[in-house]
């Protein structure tokens, strides 16, 4: 059975600000990131696409563990490989530098672009402006790693991409001892199909950055004080955490329905007992209460009683009508 190719742009880079290597690629083939990203913290980072070949990840990985160039890995790779003019493959190695083939029996438009720390390459593209942008894009956006591709993924689509159209998404992003559990995979997402794949992969992203990452400025946290712990009170009452005053104290019923509420949502990497909150959780507990007193206003019951309890109420429990916020303007 012949292995199928595929149109694909991808981006690989490293970022040694945050100590990171990172894969970024879509392609109108599904689950692309299965296939496509490999990158391990402190030895580099691989995109091996159009025809690929699968032995390409673990030689590369044991060929930058000791030490080679990113140049030395791509022509390592494809000098005994028969089928290498029908490969593509972009690297960055340990210290940043990049390299990239594109073999002459890549379907046109196939190309690739190397700048410093990054390699953006693709085949199957409506032109060769596809990977400019990508390149563009990731050199002159702000922010860590993670926006610059995703920026960069965003910029290559604009330019018509894979002109076969969208399938499936991949961000992987690898910093040592960064990821969930102390893992080594800081961010590891995938889109296997949809329409619109780096839009759903920016949407997951920005999910996945506000429960579990934490990149926001510490200075800009909240405290937990005054209108504030208020406001926060209110929310998590109204979805069923908190049936104390809202008095604004930050006191121990408050705190306790607080370290409930971030457990339930998976907010463990922004939860601390410094009497601060940050920024995006209070913007999220906001839309949540107010997603709540929605429902209850507007839903009609389906389950008698269903309506009076918050997603956080043990039953029975809630309220028939939230409180309302200590900041909000009377009916009266």
């Amino acid at each position: 059975m012949l292995a199928p190719r595929f149109g694909t742009f991808s981006i690989v880079a490293h970022d040694p600000e945050t100590g990171s290597w990172g894969v970024a690629v879509q392609s109108k083939f599904i689950a692309v990131g299965s296939i496509v990203p490999s990158a391990w913290p402190g030895v580099g980072a691989v995109a091996n696409q159009a025809l690929p070949n699968l032995a390409y990840g673990a030689e590369a990985q044991r060929l930058l563990a000791g030490g080679a160039s990113a140049e030395e890995v791509v022509r390592a790779l494809t000098a005994s490989d028969p089928q290498r003019e029908e490969r593509q493959l972009g690297v960055v190695d340990a210290k940043g530098r990049a390299a990239a083939h594109t073999g002459k029996a890549c379907f046109d438009w196939a190309g690739h672009e190397v700048g410093p720390g990054f390699s953006c390459q693709g085949n199957t593209l409506f032109g060769p402006d596809v990977v400019r942008a990508m390149a563009r894009a990731y050199a002159s956006t702000g922010g860590d790693i993670l926006d610059r591709l995703l920026a960069s993924l965003a910029a290559g689509q604009r330019e018509g991409g894979d002109r076969r159209g969208m399938q499936s998404a991949a961000l992987l992003v690898v910093r040592r001892g960064a990821g969930y559990g102390g893992s080594d995979r800081w961010v590891d997402l995938r889109v296997d199909d949809h329409p619109s794949p780096i839009e759903e992969l920016v949407r997951v992203f920005r999910l996945y950055d506000l429960s579990m990452l934490s990149r926001e400025d510490p200075t800009s946290r909240r405290r937990l004080e005054g209108e504030v712990a208020a406001a926060v009170q209110h929310d998590l009452a109204v979805l069923g955490y908190y049936t104390g005053r809202l008095n604004g104290s930050w006191d121990a019923p408050s705190r306790a329905a607080f370290v409930r509420f971030v457990g339930e949502h998976n907010f463990e990497g922004k939860q601390g007992d410094d009497g601060t909150i940050w920024p995006s959780v209070l913007r999220y507990l906001r839309e949540r209460a107010a997603a709540e007193t929605t429902r209850r206003t507007r839903t009609a019951p389906i389950v008698p009683g269903a309506l009076e309890r918050g997603p956080g109420a043990a039953p029975p429990g809630g309220s028939a009508s939230p409180p309302r916020r200590p900041d909000a303007p009377s009916s009266d």
